[in-house]
């Protein structure tokens, strides 16, 4: 029988998008449908394997999208969206297969189902991309996603309190805005499916959350002041206010702690 990191590693190193989507939708089949054997023997890469394209750029250089409804503007709005999708699909599957060992079964089961999700919402934007004549890959991208993971590599608390907690979380945040100007520019279809997704967010930031709590209950550390010690660490940005405090909560995030790390309360 197959190992689970095996499996998951191979997802990992599967370079063209849609194919690493269906590898991942395979292995939380085959994990669900015991096919699988819940052992940890093959460690994950550095680096998942990227495609040739998109380019990836620092965020730095990154072209500014525009606010225009221009089909321009809208195509790189879906391609942006569609990248966060695909990186996300790595940041679910190194999650489980880098700390399930240590985690457990349910961990490793809750962080596959993000990465089975997240594979549906890029196959999803990826077909809305296609039909506006565009595809993944036309435009450039940043990978500084992927950075934040390779900064919390060796401690899975740290790896929750950015991730799920702060980059995901984010997208709560500005995820609501994103459909009220996608439903503007008389795109009903993507604003239904972003609303899907945003759903499905909530979920996961709330898997994240839960998690961490528990952690920081058996280290015997307030969950607070361990969440804002590792963003404080390890997350190279800034925790952006204006937040969605009713999605939050429904995530399970405590707004004491992402207020105190907030914008305007940072001493630059």
């Amino acid at each position: 029988m197959t190992s689970l990191s095996a499996a998951i590693r191979a997802a990992l190193e599967t370079a063209d998008p849609l194919a690493k989507a269906m590898a991942t939708r395979e292995v939380v089949r085959d994990w669900r449908l015991g096919r699988l054997d819940f052992t940890f023997d093959t460690p994950m890469p550095l680096r998942p394997t990227r495609p040739e394209r998109p380019e990836l750029l620092p965020p730095s250089r990154m072209p500014k999208r525009g606010r225009g409804g221009s089909e321009r503007s809208r195509i790189a709005l879906w391609h942006a969206i569609a990248h966060i999708e695909f990186v996300a699909i790595d940041l679910a599957l190194d999650m489980a297969g880098r700390f399930g060992g240590e985690m457990g079964a349910g961990f490793t089961g809750d962080f596959l189902k993000v990465a089975g999700d997240e594979a549906s919402h890029f196959m999803m934007i990826h077909r809305h991309l296609r039909g506006l004549g565009a595809a993944y890959g036309d435009l450039p991208a940043h990978d500084g996603l992927w950075e934040s993971a390779q900064n919390t590599m060796h401690d899975v608390a740290a790896r929750l309190a950015v991730v799920p907690m702060v980059l995901e979380a984010r997208g709560l945040d500005v995820t609501p805005m994103t459909i009220d100007r996608v439903r503007a520019a008389g795109d009903e279809r993507g604003a239904r499916l972003l609303e899907r997704i945003l759903d499905d967010e909530i979920v996961h930031v709330r898997i994240g959350a839960t998690h961490f709590a528990a952690l920081a209950s058996a280290r015997r550390i307030d969950a607070d002041e361990m969440w804002i010690s590792l963003v404080s660490r390890h997350f190279g940005g800034r925790v952006k206010p204006p937040f969605n405090d009713s999605a939050r909560l429904k995530a399970g995030l405590s707004r004491q702690a992402y207020a105190a790390l907030a914008l305007d309360k940072i001493d630059t």
